[in-house]
């Protein structure tokens, strides 16, 4: 088959094809992800589970070490890192390239329900997708609108629950990280005087807490054809229910002349706040941080247009209710549109030049013309190219289309070289 003499005899068809061909690049580049460079990271998953309070060898010997027994026989897993420090424990599992990350999320879950026997002080492990050295695409900064007085940093919870939750939910956002904020927790600020009074001490007073603050199945109840099942909730969920519980129960006339005593007997029990372990200014004004991860593969102007969208309603709704001003002080979006700008500048101005040379050289419009034509075609067709083999419109591809256009143009000289010079020895044109 002689595709060329195909291409003569079917004008009509060549011309549909070609069509086709830029119809379907054009939506296949509305498709392609835009990022700034291209994605040379093998696909990571993280696994990070807090502990507060605990040593980084306890974190490595009661959190780390039982996920590391489960997850070490992952398919397709090819490296399993992992660092303990004070109160956290991270493990980054990096896979081969073409690993089917939905799957593979989903059997990192399943070993990680495997592993028990936790400390009761540790949270439930987090599983990210997006790796801890990837770059936000995006920093805001929060702050307080004039007249409000309150502390920044207790905005620490507001944020986690609002603005996190909301920027989270945009399309293409792997994480969100807050900075700068401290939580609300409930304080058992002990008098050490009132505990020596009545003989008692902190460990106890915590074992009584614990003791006391608890949610168990108390079995079940056969009733008729029906079984009722039993729970014991005893959880303190209040203040006053933290400082009604008894730490001793003698009373007068047992020989324990101190009798019953309670919490509120020893400590003061109110909702305060945690300290906090960093603070942030910007411009001299105290601040919290929040930027935004994108997910990988995701489309970095549309994620960024949708943080806008969020953010402007969390300006307008939640955050001018709560007295706070929001600013965004990063965009990753200018540098890569200056940066694709430029590249897309230079196969303009490069397809221009090779036009004005050919026709200064060739005298005719309809030569240069075909070859001029054979530039944006080729590139619009590469589109179609890119998106099947799930490529990602950035600078470097950019650049090697700008390389590809000289080739193109040379190519077409070739060609048409050699059409004159059968034309020159006397060949038909059809021939």
């Amino acid at each position: 088959m002689d595709p060329i003499r195909i291409a003569i005899d079917r004008p009509i068809a060549v011309i549909a094809a070609v069509l086709m061909a830029v119809m379907f690049g054009a939506l296949a580049l509305a498709r392609i992800p835009i990022q700034l460079t291209p994605d040379v990271r093998k696909p990571v998953i993280e696994i990070e589970t807090s502990w507060a309070g605990a040593a980084p060898a306890e974190v490595e010997r009661e959190i780390v070490n039982p996920q590391e027994d489960e997850l070490k026989g992952l398919t397709g897993l090819e490296t399993m890192i992992s660092r303990s420090t004070t109160g956290s424990a991270r493990i980054t599992l990096e896979f081969a390239v073409g690993t089917d990350m939905d799957r593979a999320l989903l059997l990192v879950a399943n070993r990680l329900d495997r592993v028990s026997g936790y400390p009761d002080e540790a949270d439930e492990p987090t599983i990210d997708t997006s790796g801890s050295d990837d770059n936000p695409i995006a920093w805001f900064i929060l702050k307080r609108a004039p007249g409000n007085t309150t502390e920044i940093s207790y905005y620490g919870d507001f944020v986690n629950d609002v603005v996190q939750e909301a920027l989270e939910r945009v399309e293409g956002v792997a994480r969100v990280n807050v900075f700068g904020g401290v939580g609300r927790e409930l304080q058992v600020i002990i008098d050490p005087t009132e505990l020596a009074r009545f003989r008692l001490t902190v460990p106890e007073v915590i074992a009584r807490l614990r003791a006391e603050s608890i949610s168990l199945s108390a079995g079940d109840v056969d009733e008729g054809k029906r079984r009722y099942v039993v729970r014991a909730e005893g959880e303190l969920n209040t203040v006053e229910e933290v400082r009604e519980v008894v730490l001793r129960s003698g009373a007068a006339g047992t020989g324990d002349d101190l009798g019953r005593v309670y919490v509120r007997d020893v400590a003061d029990v109110r909702f305060g706040y945690k300290e906090a372990t960093a603070r942030i200014r910007q411009k001299g004004e105290p601040s919290l941080a929040v930027n935004a991860v994108r997910a990988s593969g995701a489309n970095v102007i549309e994620t960024m247009e949708g943080l806008r969208v969020a953010v402007e309603e969390l300006r307008r709704g939640p955050l001018a209710a709560e007295g706070l001003t929001i600013e965004q002080v990063y965009d990753e979006t200018v540098y890569i549109d200056s940066a694709i700008d430029l590249v897309i500048g230079n196969i303009w101005v490069g397809g221009l030049l090779a036009a004005a040379v050919l026709m200064a050289f060739l005298r005719s419009p309809r030569a240069t013309l075909v070859i001029s034509l054979a530039i944006p075609v080729s590139i619009v067709a590469s589109f179609v190219a890119m998106a099947a083999m799930g490529r990602t419109l950035n600078v470097i591809s950019l650049a090697g289309i700008a390389f590809a256009v000289g080739m193109v143009v040379d190519a077409a000289i070739v060609v048409l070289e050699n059409i004159y010079r059968l034309r020159q020895e006397g060949r038909p044109p059809r021939e």
